[in-house]
C-alpha cells in the first residue's frame, strides 16, 4: 500500500469514527427529574442511590435526605421515570407516585422507616 492509499484509509477510518460519536449522541435521550423519596438516613442515601444503576441507563443520581428530592439523570430510550420509581419502590422506599409493598417496607432497617402517607 503506498503512502496515497494509507492518508486515504487513515482519513476514511478517522471520518467514520467521528460519524459513529454524532450518531450515539444524537439517540441518547438524556433527561434530568426530581422527586420525592421518603427516607431518613445515610442508609437510606445509600440503598436509593444503589437502587439506580448506571449499566441500566442511569448516568446520575443524588438525594438529600433534608429535602428527600432524589434528583436522576437517565436515558429515555433505556428506561422511564416510572419504572425509576418502580426500582426504589422494589428496595422499600416510596416516592410522590408509587408506595412500596409492605413486606418490602418492614424488612427496611429500624432507622430507615420513615413514616409512611395513608393508601
Amino acid at each position: 500500500m503506498n503512502k496515497s492509499h494509507k492518508i486515504s484509509a487513515v482519513l476514511l477510518l478517522i471520518l467514520f469514527a467521528l460519524t459513529s460519536v454524532h450518531l450515539t449522541a444524537q439517540t441518547s435521550k438524556s433527561k434530568t427529574e426530581k422527586f420525592k423519596v421518603y427516607g431518613n438516613c445515610g442508609m437510606c442515601k445509600e440503598t436509593i442511590e444503589g437502587a439506580l444503576k448506571k449499566n441500566e441507563g442511569i448516568s446520575k443520581k443524588r438525594w438529600d435526605k433534608n429535602t428527600k428530592m432524589l434528583s436522576v439523570t437517565f436515558d429515555e430510550s433505556k428506561l422511564s421515570l416510572l419504572q425509576i420509581k418502580q426500582k426504589l419502590a422494589d428496595v422499600g422506599y416510596d416516592t410522590d407516585e408509587l408506595q412500596a409493598k409492605d413486606a418490602v417496607y418492614n424488612n427496611l432497617p429500624d432507622c430507615c422507616k420513615y413514616e409512611r402517607a395513608k393508601k
